[in-house]
């Protein structure tokens, strides 16, 4: 899964893509009263909507999903809704299937048809609570890597961004989502061919079972499984 929080993360190329964008801001403005305020504007819906159908081309994925909850929320995430479609005008000719669906269908989607999906393009918020419902899809958060990217700097991170305190020093932790925020790393500065053969050999790992750590099943440390992929290099 990937997931671009004006960024993105991936897990495997088979699964599919999440965008996000937009800024929550909480407020007490009287003691016991709080407000939570989601700013939404055209120029950033304009730029995380060109993100997501230009990784799309990019990476030849097939259809764009606009996630949001216009139904409700008619000027903020209607705004969103109308810049996504706006700027997919400019994108007719790649040959793009897009559509949109209400946030709430989306997470059942998620959950019972998730083959459908391929990218998606969202409010941060949803994006959040929909990449951790596809983390849990896929084998967890030691699975899913990420990345932040901006206009000047990119961050890589693991995707779901669990500190996982309960197991810290134990050399418990899946180490798969840490290696693969590293590929896209190197896939973000073009160096392909390293990026490759990381992913590739943490793949292999992954599907001869032979290193499975405890969220996967298995019995394997943090270091057996890292052992693992550069025996697979």
């Amino acid at each position: 899964m990937v997931m671009l929080d004006e960024g993105w993360w991936h897990a495997k190329p088979t699964l599919w893509c999440l965008i996000s964008s937009l800024l929550n801001l909480d407020l007490q403005s009287y003691p016991g009263v709080v407000e939570s305020l989601k700013i939404v504007t055209r120029a950033k819906t304009e730029r995380i909507a060109r993100f997501a159908f230009d990784f799309a081309i990019k990476n030849n994925r097939k259809k764009v999903t606009i996630i949001h909850k216009a139904n409700i929320m008619k000027l903020g995430d209607g705004l969103f809704l109308r810049t996504c479609r706006a700027i997919h005008e400019e994108y007719k000719h790649s040959g793009l299937e897009v559509n949109d669906m209400i946030v709430d269908n989306a997470s059942m989607q998620m959950v019972s048809r998730p083959q459908q999906f391929d990218v998606l393009v969202m409010p941060n918020l949803y994006g959040t609570i929909m990449s951790n419902v596809g983390a849990a899809l896929v084998g967890g958060p030691g699975i899913i890597p990420g990345c932040n990217i901006g206009r000047e700097f990119a961050m890589f991170e693991p995707g779901c961004r669990h500190v996982g305190k309960d197991i810290q020093g134990q050399n418990m932790a899946n180490p798969t989502a840490l290696i693969l925020s590293s590929v896209m790393m190197l896939r973000h500065l073009n160096l392909d061919d390293y990026a490759n053969r990381i992913s590739n050999a943490v793949y292999k790992t992954v599907q001869l079972g032979r290193h499975r750590t405890r969220d996967l099943g298995g019995n394997s440390t943090t270091t057996d499984f890292t052992l693992g992929v550069i025996a697979n290099l």
